[in-house]
């Protein structure tokens, strides 16, 4: 039978419902207890059978002549449903036995016990339909395999497998940990503007919008960072976002064209401090929600507990590929030796993307366990600070684990000559044909000249954090709803 086929079937069964005076789709249900809770009940007083009312989508049926079984799930768990003839009515019976399908929300009302196998149940006394499913539930009800499927239609996802909501569950209660770790600490919480005129604070090519009321094209937000700099420079010494974040790239198992950033802000602070800062807020955020600092990656162990392995930028790419990027003093003397390591340079690319280049083909891919890469380029890193005793380089580093970036942080530029050079040298790149170089966003330069303090910024993707805690390989597992191609593109 066709799905088609089905949903009229279960329309007719709706149109049954209706013709006896029933309502399908009630406002409201009386429930007492989650399932959650109605085990819990059996575990105190396992003799009881208090009577108490549940709520929740049937997962399974077993019809056995005068008797029947369910399977009820809420967002909580589940509970199995005994319904007797003799207890609920011949009438009310045979109504479930016609009209109740997979998929259905059933309320249910009835004593709670164990059956001698030691099943949580409830013995149902009465029972309404709370809301008629008119399709059916994913075939394979019990672990749905289909990717196309699960991501397209998360719903489906989340009713078949119970691992993917324990998957976004963890995802929910990272982030709150996120945000009590930083509150602890004097951060506060703010929020800066999705729509910006100046698509500024990070190397991206941004979606572009229109609003028509003030006549003017706009970006969506490619990064937190400038506006948060500006409240820095107004006088708050911490503060943090938490925010999406929209950059127009590819899609594929690391990328998402929307993610969700944590970016924070520290005065007074370099990224020394936010090296034992990031260490620290992982390994209690682990600690806290999975009750363990040890997660697996594919067949990897990953051991969160500091310290961390720190390494230069400089010493990773060349232990990695053989090119030391400081022994190429310009940008064509680069791109042959990259060239020569199989990295596909283009010819619009400055010396910082190659360089970044380098360091994803040759060096990510190893970076298992946690680790600091640190001290980048000063092409790389155009807001933040040089190293005093190494100008050519700026106080910066990336965390990877998994062989993922998962953070990146730096001793902010506060420079007003120096960050104006680098953001028109940025532009510069970007009129050259690198769409993703940096671009100079004049009110942000104005507000710097103003004077902002030594400060440490941090940049964590919350996205790539809950895959590392929880073992994804891809970013699509990990957001509820992942940008995908139209189906004819596929």
């Amino acid at each position: 039978m066709g799905e088609d086929d089905i949903v009229a079937l279960r329309r007719g069964k709706l149109e049954s419902i209706r013709s006896n005076g029933i309502d399908p789709y009630p406002a409201r249900a009386q429930r007492t207890h989650t399932t959650k809770e109605a085990v819990e009940l059996l575990d105190r007083s396992p003799d009881g059978r208090d009577v108490i009312s549940v709520a929740g989508r049937v997962t399974a049926m077993r019809r056995m002549g005068r008797a029947s079984f369910l399977d009820l799930r809420d967002g909580h768990g589940r509970i199995q449903a005994y319904f007797k003839q003799e207890s609920v009515g011949v009438e009310s019976y045979e109504r479930l036995l016609q009209t109740v399908d997979l998929g259905d929300f059933l309320g249910v009302k009835g004593a709670v016990f164990r059956t001698k196998t030691g099943e949580p149940t409830i013995e149902a006394e009465t029972f309404n339909i709370l809301a008629k499913a008119l399709r059916p539930p994913p075939e394979k009800w019990h672990g749905l395999q289909d990717i196309e499927v699960r991501y397209r239609q998360r719903y489906l996802d989340l009713m078949a497998n119970s691992e993917v909501r324990d998957t976004f569950v963890a995802r929910s209660r990272i982030i709150q940990q996120v945000r009590r770790f930083m509150d602890a600490r004097g951060y506060l919480e703010v929020e800066t503007p999705v729509l910006q005129s100046t698509a500024g604070g990070a190397a991206a090519r941004p979606f572009i919008t229109y609003h028509n009321a003030l006549d003017r094209q706009q970006f969506l937000r490619i990064a937190l960072e400038l506006h948060l700099k500006r409240l820095v420079i107004g006088g708050f010494d911490k503060v943090y976002e938490i925010g999406r974040i929209f950059r127009n790239e590819g899609v594929s198992t690391k990328y998402n064209p929307e993610f969700t950033m944590l970016e924070s802000y520290a005065a007074y602070a370099d990224y020394t401090v936010l090296i034992e800062l990031v260490q620290e807020m992982i390994c209690e955020v682990a600690g806290e929600v999975l009750r363990t600092t040890v997660v697996r990656a594919g067949q990897n162990e990953i051991d969160l507990t500091p310290p961390w392995r720190t390494i230069t930028l400089r010493d990773a790419i060349q232990e990695r590929s053989g090119v030391d990027f400081d022994a190429y003093a310009d940008v064509e003397s680069l791109r042959r030796a990259a060239a020569e390591t199989a990295v596909p340079v283009e010819p619009s690319w400055g010396r910082g993307k190659i360089i970044d280049e380098l360091l994803t083909m040759h060096v990510e891919p190893h970076l298992v366990q946690p680790t600091f890469l640190i001290d980048y380029p000063v092409e790389l890193s155009p807001l933040a600070k040089r190293k005093a005793e190494s100008p050519h380089l700026v106080e910066r580093f990336e965390l990877f684990i998994a062989g993922r970036e998962v953070a990146n942080a730096y001793s902010e530029l506060n420079d007003p000559i120096d960050q104006r050079e680098r953001l028109l040298e940025q532009s510069r790149l970007r009129a050259a044909g690198d769409d993703e170089a940096e671009t100079a966003d004049e009110d942000f330069l104005i507000a710097l000249e103003h004077g902002m303090p030594p400060a440490a910024g941090l940049g964590i993707g919350i996205d790539r954090l809950v895959m590392a805690l929880t073992g994804s390989s891809s970013i699509r597992d990990v957001i509820l709803f992942p940008a995908l191609r139209e189906k004819a593109d596929s």
